[in-house]
């Protein structure tokens, strides 16, 4: 990967399709309604970009990206995606792609085991954790002997945080409990794990100010900025990313949910200063993920 090539860095993108075989049931009801959250026609059947079409779409447009699974499959029942697959078709395209991985921390000590392998054997960067999607409190010790295996390998955790487009408008929310996510939970596992890097997925709402607090606070937690449109992102997450965490804010669109070229061209449009928005679009990654 040429960095000084690439006009950006996404840090938040999905493999949202198997790369062998067909979808998991049941999935074509989740992602429609994922289509209407977002008003995103790429969420009905067969329309889902492929991780390899995923490469070839940030290709074209020279922006690297951090592709991941989301292993759901307790809570959900949607069978998971192999993280070896996404890993391996990433290497395939490692001019363009940085893979993450996703384990659920009820696998406990087997689910430590996979991350050492992930990181040692297929290159893995880092781990995405989704606590609504997965169940489960980012600071309940459970998820624990995970953690430890993450930062003993120097990978990178990302953490759903705030509301999510999952379930919703879909009865009960299939099944899905806000309260999980809540920002002010990962604090405590900054606290536990000093020396990992801990992301805070989205804009938080409704605890947008309890994310800005955690991540001025601990110096291992960072924001990104995806899953939103940029127009949407209300005034102090702004103000944050202008001043104090600077540094610390990182580009991601939420893919294909939301599209790059949707996210970036909004972003253009708010009052980020001019010496901010490199940081944001690419820098800040650089540095967090010593390319």
């Amino acid at each position: 990967m040429n960095i000084d090539d690439l006009i950006a860095i996404d840090v938040h993108t999905h493999a949202e399709e198997p790369c062998c075989g067909p979808r998991d049931d049941g999935y074509d009801e989740f992602q429609a309604g994922m289509a209407r959250y977002f008003n995103n026609p790429a969420g009905a059947e067969g329309m889902l970009p492929t991780v390899q079409d995923t490469a070839a779409y940030y290709r074209e447009r020279k922006i690297g990206c951090v592709i991941f699974p989301v292993d759901a499959e307790r809570e959900t029942g949607f069978r998971r995606y192999e993280n070896e697959e996404v890993a391996a078709i990433a290497a395939d395209n490692a001019d363009i792609m940085i893979p993450f991985a996703s384990i659920d921390p009820a696998k406990g000590k087997a689910g430590a085991r996979e991350a050492r392998r992930l990181v040692r054997d297929f290159g893995v960067r880092g781990f995405k954790f989704h606590p609504t999607m997965q169940g489960f409190f980012p600071n309940d010790r459970m998820a624990y002997p995970l953690y430890e295996a993450i930062a003993e390998e120097g990978a990178v955790t990302l953490f759903h945080t705030g509301q999510t487009g999952v379930g919703a408008g879909m009865r009960g929310g299939m099944g899905m409990r806000l309260k999980y996510s809540n920002p002010m939970h990962l604090d405590d596992v900054a606290v536990d794990f000093p020396d990992m890097p801990i992301i805070l997925a989205h804009p938080s709402f409704p605890w947008q100010e309890e994310a800005l607090s955690v991540a001025t606070h601990k110096p291992n937690v960072y924001i990104d900025m995806s899953g939103w449109s940029p127009k949407y992102f209300p005034p102090v997450l702004v103000q944050y990313a202008n001043t104090l965490l600077k540094h610390k804010m990182l580009f991601g669109s939420d893919w294909p949910a939301i599209t790059p070229d949707r996210w970036l061209s909004d972003f253009d449009k708010i009052a980020i200063r001019d010496e901010v928005r490199p940081l944001i679009l690419k820098d800040n990654a650089r540095t967090l993920l010593k390319l």
